[in-house]
C-alpha cells in the first residue's frame, strides 16, 4: 500500500460519511455531476442584503457573452478593490455562484467588492474559451470600473481548484499581454499541471476528493487526447518564466493531489524574483475547506486568506513583483 499524508482528524470523518465526494471522474459522470448544481439563495449571497447583487455581461473573445456578477455593499462611497472570482469544478462543471456565500463574507471582511466570472465549460468549449473568458471578463471590468464604483487599479484575482489553474492562467495572459495590470493573485488548490504524474497525483490516487483519475478526465476534456503541445495559458505549471507576476497566494491540503504541483509553483515564483505566500494545510484534502467549512482546519484557512489579503491592501499604489 502507498503511504500517505493522514487526513485531519475532523475532516476524514466527514469523507467517510458525505456521498456527495468526487474522487474518481470519468467522462460519463460529468452530466451528472452538473446535475447536482444547487444554487446559493440571494439572502445567503447578499449576507442577508448587506450587499448588493447585480448582473452584467462583458464581450466574449468569440462574439459570446461572458456573464459577471457582482457584489458590492449598498451604502459604499469610494471606489473599493475587488476580488475577481474564477470557480472551481475541474473545467467541466460548475457555475459563477459556486462558493459565492463564504466569499462574499470574505470580500466584506476585507473591505472587497467581489466579482464573479461565467466562464464557457469543457468539454463543449476546449482550451483557450474558458481562459479567453476569464481574462475577458477582467478587461471588461477595468475598463468599468469608474462607474461601478471599483479601484481598477487594485483587483485581486482568485481561484479555487481549475479556477485557481485559470486564475493563474489569466495572469500570465495578462503580464504577457501588458495589461491589465493585477494587484495580486490568490489561488486555492489550483489544479495547475495537465501532466498529472506529480508525487502527490499518485500518492493520493484513488482516495480523498478529486484524484488523478477525475484529474485526467477534466485535462482531457479541455485540451483533447491525446494533448502533446500545452500552452503555459491552459497548464500554467509549464511556463518557464514566471517572473513579472503580481504578489501571489497558494494554498493546498498536504493529502490532495495538487499539493506537489502548488509547491513547485511557490519555488518556481520564488526563484523567478517573485513573491509568494504559501501554506500547505496538514490533513486537508483538496476543497477541504467547502468539504467541511466547521471544521478548525477550514477556519485557520479562511483566517489566514483574510489576513494575507488585509496585508496586501494595506499596501496601497502598485504591487507587481520585480522581474
Amino acid at each position: 500500500m502507498t503511504a500517505r499524508p493522514p487526513f485531519d482528524p475532523e475532516i476524514a470523518q466527514v469523507l467517510e460519511t458525505r456521498d456527495d465526494v468526487v474522487t474518481a471522474l470519468l467522462p460519463d459522470g460529468i452530466d451528472e455531476l452538473r446535475a447536482r448544481a444547487i444554487r446559493p439563495s440571494d439572502a445567503e449571497i447578499t449576507l442577508d442584503g448587506l450587499l448588493e447583487l447585480s448582473e452584467h455581461t462583458a464581450p466574449g473573445p468569440d462574439g459570446n457573452d461572458v456573464g459577471i456578477l457582482l457584489l458590492r455593499p449598498r451604502h459604499a462611497d469610494a471606489a473599493m478593490p475587488v476580488l475577481y472570482h474564477v470557480h472551481g469544478g475541474g473545467l467541466v462543471v460548475g457555475t459563477p455562484y459556486d462558493d459565492l456565500p463564504a466569499l462574499a463574507a470574505l470580500a466584506h471582511e476585507t473591505g472587497l467588492a467581489l466579482a464573479s466570472v461565467d466562464y464557457r465549460l469543457a468539454p463543449g468549449h476546449r482550451y483557450p474559451a474558458a481562459v479567453e473568458d476569464v481574462y475577458a471578463g477582467v478587461v471588461w471590468l477595468v475598463a468599468n470600473a469608474a462607474r461601478l464604483g471599483l479601484d481598477r487599479n487594485r483587483i485581486i484575482i482568485t481561484g479555487v481548484s481549475a479556477g485557481g489553474g485559470l486564475a493563474a492562467a489569466a495572469a500570465l495572459l495578462a503580464r504577457d499581454r501588458r495589461a491589465p495590470e493585477l494587484y495580486a493573485q490568490m489561488l486555492l488548490c489550483p489544479m495547475l499541471d495537465d501532466r498529472n504524474d506529480s508525487d502527490s497525483a499518485v500518492q493520493m490516487a484513488g482516495v480523498g476528493a478529486w484524484d488523478r483519475t477525475a484529474n485526467r478526465t477534466a485535462w482531457s476534456a479541455y485540451l483533447g487526447d491525446p494533448h502533446p503541445d500545452v500552452p503555459i495559458y491552459a497548464a500554467p505549471a509549464r511556463a518557464t518564466d514566471l517572473s513579472g507576476l503580481p504578489p501571489t497566494f497558494i494554498d493546498v491540503g498536504s493529502a490532495e493531489t495538487f499539493r506537489s504541483e502548488n509547491i513547485a509553483y511557490a519555488q518556481r515564483l520564488w526563484a523567478d524574483g517573485g513573491e509568494a505566500d504559501l501554506h500547505v494545510w496538514a490533513g486537508g484534502p483538496h476543497g477541504f475547506d467547502a468539504l467541511a467549512p466547521s471544521s478548525h482546519l477550514a477556519r485557520e484557512a479562511r483566517t489566514t486568506r483574510a489576513q494575507w489579503l488585509l496585508r496586501i491592501l494595506a499596501r496601497g499604489g502598485g504591487s507587481r513583483s520585480a522581474g
